[in-house]
């Protein structure tokens, strides 16, 4: 018959742990794992990993720190600026509206130059020359000749560069009201261009012009100017009346006198108001050196002149 017999219980060991490091003054070699083993060693019973106590602990270790999750803390490190992004996208906002400030600040500026620039240009301010003395058997000129400057329509808005300021040719708009420009007395306040009144001039008008500061620009000055202008004549050549041929009356600057009265290609400078000569320079020069007369009237030469001088 079977014997009945019982396998004897499993014989378990207890498992010795590493020998602790040797202290430095090697006490304490004798025994050392005994004393682990005593006190950080494994359960002979229950096979258990029991937990060091602090007095077990090698001078100098730190205790392991491990989480329930399995694995350890990593210690933080110190003195480190965390990544926060590049320095536009950290000031975006900064940098778009200084990017539009100056935007708007460029505009104005481009603005500013464009209405403060000049329409026009001057080679130089014309000077009257030295007056000859007339030939026998004719009367004396008024007046002087300048240097024909051309007579191109342009564009409204182009700058034009004339030799001589005042001018009187040169190249102008065709684009009424703005060239030719109304005849009537222009204050100080208005500014008209060359590029207007000198289509007046080419049509046959008569154009008087006045510098600020000077007399001209008082409340005295621009009356005696509106009475010239209500008891213009007839033009001399075709009888025209006044609002055909003229006058304009305007302020110009860029000139050497006060007053400077003009027809094509020529030219009467003042030093003060005198309505009687620029009536005589109108009548002597009027409509005979424009080159597009009005309708139904032949220009003719001045009569008995002698030939003016060129400018200077």
């Amino acid at each position: 018959m079977p014997s009945s017999r019982r396998r004897p219980p499993k014989r378990t060991f207890a498992r010795l742990p590493p020998p602790a490091p040797r202290p430095a003054d090697g006490s304490g070699a004798a025994g050392g794992t005994t004393e682990a083993s005593a006190t950080t060693g494994w359960a002979a019973s229950t096979g258990t990993p029991q937990a060091p106590s602090a007095a077990s602990r090698p001078a100098g270790s730190r205790p392991a720190t491990r989480p329930a999750g399995g694995r350890p803390n990593r210690p933080v490190r110190r003195g480190r600026t965390p990544v926060r992004g590049s320095f536009l996208e950290r000031n975006r906002t900064r940098v778009i509206s200084l990017v539009a400030a100056s935007t708007i600040v460029l505009l104005g500026v481009f603005v500013y130059f464009q209405a403060t620039a000049p329409a026009y240009a001057c080679g130089m301010e014309w000077t009257a020359p030295a007056t000859p003395s007339p030939a026998p058997g004719q009367s004396q000129r008024i007046g002087y000749a300048q240097e024909d400057m051309g007579r191109i329509h342009v564009a409204v808005g182009s700058v034009v560069k004339y030799l001589y300021c005042p001018p009187a040719s040169g190249n102008h708009y065709f684009s009424p009201p703005l060239g030719p420009i109304p005849p009537k007395v222009y204050g100080v306040n208005d500014h008209p261009i060359p590029q207007g009144w000198v289509h007046n001039l080419e049509h046959g008008a008569l154009v008087v012009l006045y510098k600020c500061p000077g007399d001209a620009c008082t409340d005295a000055g621009q009356a005696a100017l509106n009475q010239f202008y209500s008891t213009f004549p007839n033009s001399p050549v075709c009888n025209l009346p006044a609002g055909i041929v003229g006058p304009v009356i305007a302020r110009f600057d860029d000139m050497n006198y006060p007053y400077v009265a003009l027809v094509w290609d020529q030219i009467l400078p003042l030093q003060t108001w005198d309505p009687a000569q620029v009536l005589a320079f109108f009548a002597q020069n009027g409509e005979r050196t424009n080159p597009e007369p009005q309708a139904g009237c032949q220009a003719s030469p001045a009569p008995g002149a002698s030939a003016s001088p060129a400018a200077s």
